[in-house]
C-alpha cells in the first residue's frame, strides 16, 4: 500500500464545485489582485480567529516581515525566535534588517522554551516570535510574561497553527499579532501561496496594509517605500471557501492522531505530546526514534511518504553562520533534530492507511 505525506486531490475532491466557482467568479469579475474576495477572506479569518482584523499578504514570510516592518523594527535591533523552525521565520527577521537571537525548545511541546528567552534579552531586543511548531501553540501565559517584564511585543508564528488553541483562544489573537502561513499543504492552505497577518491593533493593521502594497493607502499616493505583498484575489475567495471546513479537517487530523497513539502506545517509538494547555491541531504528526533514518528507509521501501521537519536547525545553517552560533549552543534543539520523523497525516486519511505506517515501524523496531 502505497501512503502519501499529504493528499491534496482527497482534500479537494469534497469541494471542488465550489472551488470551480470561486475561480468563475474571480475570472468574471477580473479582481485578480486584493479586491472583494479578498475583503470578505480577511473579514472572515479575523472572526475566526477572534481578533479585530486580519490583514491578507502573498506568504507567511511577509506575514512575519511586514508585522516586524509594522512594528518599526530594523537594522541594529534584536529578535528571539527558536532554531527549531523553517527558516522563513529568521528570514523574515533578517528582511527587516534585525538579527535573529535563538533560544532552546521545550523538550516535550517542541515549541519556545520560556525559561530560556531572559538569558537571550538584551537592550536591543525588539520582539520575540514563539512558533507554535506542527500545529501546538506554545506556552503563551509563560511567554507573555517575559515579555511584558521588558515591555517587549510577542509575536506568534502561527503559520502551522490554523485552528489550534491556547486555554480556549485560537492562535493568531495571543500576541501583538498573529502570523500565518497559507501554503498549500497547510491545514488551511490556498491553491497557490499566501499568507495573513490578525490582530486587534487597528494602527498596526494599518500600517501592515501600506507595508503590503507599496506604502500606499491611496493609488499612486506613496508615504513611504514598501513592498509589493499583496494576496491574490483567487486566493481570497478559495481561502473563504476552505475557512468554513477547517475545524472538520482539523478534527480529522486529531483522530488520525488518536488512531496512530492507540496504535504506537507502548513501542519504543515516542507519540507527540498535547500540552494541557492547548488544543493541537496536528499540521504534522511527529514521532521520535532512536534508529530514525532506519524507521524512514523502512517506510519509503513500504511505500510510505515521510518528512524530517527540520533536519538542520537555524543556527546550524550556513545562511546564519555569521552569527556564530556552533554545535552544542541549543542541546535540546539538536537532539530533537536526529530523532524526529514526521508521518503522514492529513484529512480523511484511511485507518488502513495508519494501520499500514504502524506496522511497518514495528516491524522496523523489532528488526533493531
Amino acid at each position: 500500500m502505497k501512503v502519501p505525506f499529504v493528499d491534496l486531490k482527497l482534500l479537494h475532491s469534497g469541494i471542488e464545485d465550489e472551488l470551480r466557482e470561486v475561480f468563475s467568479r474571480v475570472l468574471s469579475n477580473s479582481s485578480f489582485v486584493l479586491g472583494p474576495e479578498v475583503e470578505q477572506f480577511e473579514k472572515d479569518f479575523a472572526t475566526y480567529c477572534g481578533t479585530a482584523h486580519a490583514v491578507a499578504v502573498n506568504t507567511g514570510t511577509a506575514a512575519i516581515h511586514l508585522v516586524l516592518a509594522g512594528l518599526g523594527i530594523g537594522p541594529g535591533d534584536e529578535v528571539i525566535t527558536v532554531a527549531h523552525t523553517f527558516i522563513a521565520t529568521a528570514e523574515a527577521i533578517s528582511a527587516v534588517g534585525a538579527t535573529p537571537v535563538f533560544v532552546d525548545i521545550n523538550p516535550i511541546s517542541f515549541c519556545m522554551d520560556a525559561d530560556k528567552i531572559e538569558a537571550a534579552i538584551t537592550h536591543r531586543t525588539r520582539a520575540i516570535v514563539p512558533v507554535h511548531i506542527y500545529g501546538q501553540v506554545a506556552d503563551m501565559d509563560a511567554i507573555s510574561a517575559v515579555a511584558k517584564r521588558h515591555g517587549i511585543p510577542v509575536v506568534e508564528d502561527a503559520c502551522q497553527a490554523h485552528g489550534a488553541e491556547y486555554k480556549g483562544r485560537k492562535a493568531g489573537s495571543l500576541g501583538v499579532a498573529g502570523c500565518f502561513s497559507f501554503y498549500p499543504g497547510k491545514n488551511l492552505g490556498a491553491c497557490g501561496e499566501g499568507g495573513a497577518v490578525t490582530t486587534d491593533d487597528a494602527a498596526l493593521a494599518q500600517r501592515i496594509r501600506m507595508w503590503r502594497d507599496h506604502g500606499s493607502r491611496k493609488k499612486y499616493e506613496h508615504e513611504f517605500a514598501g513592498h509589493n505583498m499583496r494576496m491574490e484575489g483567487l486566493q481570497g475567495g478559495l481561502l473563504s471557501v476552505k475557512l468554513k471546513y477547517l475545524d472538520h479537517w482539523n478534527n480529522q487530523r486529531r483522530q488520525a492522531a488518536r488512531h496512530y497513539a492507540r496504535l504506537l502506545a507502548g513501542s519504543p517509538i515516542t507519540i507527540p505530546a498535547e500540552m494541557d494547555y492547548g488544543r493541537h491541531v496536528y499540521h504534522l504528526y511527529v514521532v521520535q526514534a532512536v534508529d530514525r533514518d532506519g524507521l524512514r528507509q523502512q517506510l519509503a521501501d513500504a511505500g510510505v511518504e515521510s518528512g524530517l521537519h527540520y533536519p538542520t536547525p537555524l543556527h546550524l545553517q550556513e545562511a546564519y553562520r555569521h552569527l556564530g552560533y556552533k554545535k552544542g549552543d541549543f542541546p535540546i534543539t539538536e537532539s530533537v533534530k536526529d530523532h524526529i520523523l514526521s508521518l503522514p497525516i492529513y484529512p480523511g486519511i484511511a485507518p488502513e492507511a495508519i494501520e499500514h505506517v504502524v506496522a511497518e515501524l514495528q516491524e522496523s523496531c523489532n528488526v533493531a
